[in-house]
């Protein structure tokens, strides 16, 4: 009797889990396979995270967002480079600037959110304006999303959206490379840059519509670390576009441009034809140097007149390119 008593303990012994081992589909189990980075992702993606947008509004999330949307090109050019994707990007008729965002779902723009777009999606988090957005916060969150707002008036903010967008996808090290390669193109700049700084009028442009490009303008930004001088950098701005002035016929003349560059979201043969037009009903602008010289330039939509985001560096080489073609010729 004794035999079989001793030989059921042992067996029952034997079928009970180890002394501190946790059985298998327990909670402690669970976690401790997530804390091993048990399945791909499994701990990194409950990481939390918090981050300070450019409203200075504190936006926290309690994992890492997955399914990010944005309203312009440039933050989805950062998200794509820091090795992010999109499930709803802005709608455009441009070119698209990256190419594999191309199925992605469109959403609308910082002016015009399509608000059952995003609710479909259901993004972690939208990629918005500030502050054009402020506005659609109260509507985002209503929908379980959660909007992060940046802007892009200087090569300084697209770099402080490079930083801010790779602490929201965790990715600090490729945010550095990035920003550690635009800094060493601008020190490169400075090296490069014409001895005596070509006067530039930058021109924004729709069909009717031109306004002067002030240096507080991301396209003033990039042509003042380019090098040039711009021409309209103390004309007084534009209350309804504050990075612009009105036109001032009078100070373009006296400034004597020697290059005029125009941006636009239009079409550009068609902005470009209207301008030239404009200017020749005024038999004064035939006097610049840069209508005389046929240097009235359409920038590519792309790298001007909106936010090129990581192609900031593209945008720098063509505004040098330009103005040291400029020099050369004179």
């Amino acid at each position: 009797m004794k035999k079989y008593v001793f030989l059921f303990t042992m067996l029952a012994l034997l079928g009970a889990p180890a002394c501190g081992q946790t059985a298998p589909g327990t909670a402690e189990s669970t976690k401790s396979a997530a804390a091993a980075g048990a399945g791909p992702g499994a701990s990194f993606a409950m990481q939390s995270v918090s981050i300070t947008d450019f409203a200075g509004r504190q936006v926290a999330f309690d994992h890492i967002p997955g399914k990010i949307a944005a309203l312009g090109n440039g933050e989805m050019d950062i998200i794509y480079a820091l090795g992010g994707t999109l499930v709803g990007r802005p709608a455009s008729a441009a070119p698209l600037p990256v190419p594999e965002a191309k199925a992605v779902e469109q959403i609308g723009s910082v002016h015009g959110l399509d608000l059952e777009k995003v609710a479909y999606l259901s993004p972690d988090v939208v990629l918005g304006n500030n502050p054009t957005n402020m506005k659609d916060i109260a509507s985002i969150e209503s929908l379980g999303s959660k909007l992060v707002l940046t802007n892009a008036d200087s090569i300084g903010d697209i770099k402080r959206q490079i930083e801010l967008l790779g602490q929201l996808l965790q990715k600090n090290d490729k945010a550095k490379e990035w920003l550690d390669t635009i800094d060493r193109k601008l020190n490169e700049l400075k090296t490069s840059q014409p001895a005596e700084k070509p006067r530039v009028l930058m021109v924004y442009g729709a069909p009717g519509t031109y306004m002067a490009a002030l240096n507080s303008s991301l396209s003033g930004s990039i042509l003042t670390a380019a090098g040039g001088e711009n021409i309209a950098s103390d004309y007084p701005k534009l209350d309804s576009y504050p990075q612009y002035a009105q036109l001032n016929t009078e100070k373009i003349m006296k400034s004597n441009p020697q290059i005029i560059l125009i941006m636009t979201h239009g079409n550009p043969a068609q902005v470009k034809d209207g301008f030239l037009k404009e200017m020749q009903q005024n038999a004064a602008w035939n006097s610049l140097d840069a209508v005389k010289n046929n240097r009235v330039e359409v920038l590519p939509s792309d790298l001007f007149g909106t936010n090129p985001g990581t192609k900031i560096i593209e945008a720098l080489d063509l505004m040098n390119k330009l103005l040291l073609s400029v020099k050369s010729a004179t």
